[in-house]
């Protein structure tokens, strides 16, 4: 007897999905609501789980494929779990090479040259974070590598793989190899979202810097007593969405949208608050951010980001925003310009801080200083106004008890 693995209910407007990786083997014993394969949307992974108890039978889709929900996927069979012997996939070919007495031994290959037993899910990780996979213990099924097997790695500095470091030919003519792995689905959508924004709005960057002496102050005079009372750390990130919040009251061009020929204003601020997760980045939403404190806001924030890095966020938390802030100053960015969320007008990109000299009180003096940009629609919002927001903001991180009285 066998039954149906079929393709769970997705989210609100999401019809299908792709099949990122199949989770158990044919054969493999399969626990009740155990999951069996993960599946790529728009914007998150979803995870199907085992109707019942038994063993992996059938699968009838392979990695890669689109599938639509409700359609069956594979089949569990009746079964006292004991797992069956799968012959392993058959690695890809190559050219074949003509040993000689002189050959040398083939060595490890690189990132670049995975070996085929790797799930594509963990190939594309392995690539992203330049680790050798032959260096970490697996802890999956017969030693399988996992993702968290590779974020592990990577985080405890496991040593990385150059990517550009030569490979020894294996032969006197030497091999060239190229490897293609098909595009996720999130990345196929934020590649068409993106180029979307670029085609319709009218794109445009402004830019200011900040002192954030005040800020880093504050930080590392209370962060402390601040994580005892909340427990959360107090990181910038609380600051500028108060500060965001508090200028977009003041321009609220920044915080509306274009819906055809009419405009939007809102008098409530959904801040999407770009993260980054091993898929690409998501944008998850802190919902009603004018009406929350500095700690309920890092809370939030902290609890998307691990979601993200656990591939479990979802779409009503991806869902709708008003205003975006993106932070590339985590990766070292200086300066960047940002592309908005459609169908927001306006995106803040914060970057790395770092000692420049300035002029204070007509005196030379170094501070931490962080370069502000704001991309936003000109068809919305005048340059006037990007100004204007940008300058609140300063001012408020420049001096924090604005956002203390609501200046």
């Amino acid at each position: 007897m066998s039954t149906e693995v079929m393709v769970p209910t997705l989210g609100e407007s999401i019809s299908e999905a792709t099949l990122g990786e199949w989770l158990k083997k044919p054969g493999d014993a399969v626990k009740a609501d155990e999951a069996v394969a993960s599946l790529e949307t728009d914007k998150v992974s979803v995870e199907v789980n085992a109707p019942v108890a038994g063993v992996m039978g059938q699968q009838s889709v392979k990695v890669g494929d689109t599938v639509s929900v409700g359609a069956t996927i594979g089949s569990i069979e009746a079964g006292d779990g004991a797992p069956a012997k799968v012959a392993e996939p058959a690695p890809r070919a190559e050219a074949p090479v003509q040993p000689t007495a002189d050959s040398p031994p083939r060595e490890q290959p690189h990132a670049d040259a995975l070996p085929q037993t790797l799930s594509p899910s963990v190939r594309r990780l392995v690539l992203e974070k330049h680790v050798d996979p032959s260096t970490i213990k697996g802890s999956g099924k017969d030693g399988r590598l996992t993702k968290d097997d590779v974020l592990a790695a990577a985080s405890s500095g496991a040593k990385p793989t150059p990517p550009s470091s030569p490979v020894p030919a294996p032969s006197p003519t030497g091999d060239r190899r190229e490897e293609r792995v098909r595009m996720t689905r999130l990345r196929q959508t934020i590649a068409t979202r993106l180029k979307d924004a670029q085609n319709t709005a009218a794109l445009l960057t402004t830019f200011n810097d900040v002192d954030m002496t005040a800020v880093m102050g504050a930080r590392a005079r209370y962060k402390e007593l601040f994580e005892t009372k909340h427990g959360v750390r107090l990181g910038f990130m609380g600051f500028f969405v108060k500060a965001a919040v508090m200028a977009l009251k003041d321009v609220p061009n920044v915080n509306a949208s274009i819906d055809g020929d009419e405009i939007v204003y809102r008098d409530y601020a959904d801040i999407s608050v770009a993260v980054s997760a091993p898929g690409g980045l998501v944008v998850p939403v802190i919902r009603d951010a004018q009406a929350l404190s500095v700690a309920a806001i890092e809370r939030t924030i902290g609890e998307f980001g691990a979601k993200a890095r656990a591939g479990t966020l979802t779409m009503d938390e991806m869902k709708g925003g008003t205003f975006t802030i993106s932070n590339g100053g985590v990766f070292g960015s200086l300066m960047s310009t940002p592309i908005i969320n459609p169908p927001q007008s306006a995106v803040l990109g914060l970057h790395r801080i770092e000692d420049r000299a300035v002029v204070r009180d007509g005196q030379v003096v170094v501070r931490p200083m962080m370069y502000l940009a704001l991309s936003y629609d000109h068809r919305l919002i005048d340059g006037r106004e990007a100004v204007t927001f940008l300058v609140a903001v300063k001012n408020a991180i420049e001096d924090p008890t604005r956002i203390l009285i609501d200046l």
